[in-house]
């Protein structure tokens, strides 16, 4: 596991954008974290990194949303599902086997149906009880598999060059 201390909102684009670039079809993002952790501001960062320039916002009522870009992202919302089961009737395998980057916000709840390799991030506002957007965070990164595993070492070998942030 490798944590990132996201000082502000910034730091949480930039590190978004910095894994947005890094990203290519077939890979997965499973975010977790409590109601207004910045799963969303991640999502709407990396979607930006990988070249996305249609607008982003929480597919909570719709439940996916796509958008095309040069990698298209398909974003989960699974946040209203009852039981893991009902992202299957949602498509969720034929997503798996398209190319594009899979996003799954609360992806927790569906954890025992995520592919095996895939980038868990655990996003934790550091102070808890601090409802400020801007409030520092922390970021657990977990790779489940050898993409991952590139994935994450090659976004903390990038974090480690910023001029701010870096692992904690």
């Amino acid at each position: 596991m490798t944590v990132f201390r996201l000082l502000s909102r910034q730091d949480t684009e930039r590190l978004g954008a910095a894994l947005g670039r890094l990203l290519r079809p077939g890979d997965t993002l499973a975010l977790a974290g409590a109601l207004g952790a910045g799963k969303t501001t991640l999502a709407q960062a990396i979607a930006r990194g990988m070249g996305i320039t249609d607008p982003v916002t929480s597919p909570t009522f719709a439940l996916i949303q796509e958008h095309p870009g040069p990698v298209p992202l398909f974003h989960f919302d699974v946040y209203r599902l009852q039981v893991p089961e009902e992202v299957l009737e949602l498509g969720f395998t034929e997503y798996l086997e398209r190319d594009g980057v899979l996003l799954i916000e609360w992806a927790d709840r569906i954890a025992s149906l995520l592919p095996p390799d895939h980038l868990l991030l655990l996003l934790e506002i550091q102070n808890v009880g601090d409802p400020a957007e801007d409030a520092p965070r922390i970021l657990r990164a977990s790779a489940t598999g050898a993409r991952s595993r590139q994935l994450l070492e090659l976004l903390t070998a990038q974090w480690n060059t910023e001029p701010a942030g870096g692992p904690a």
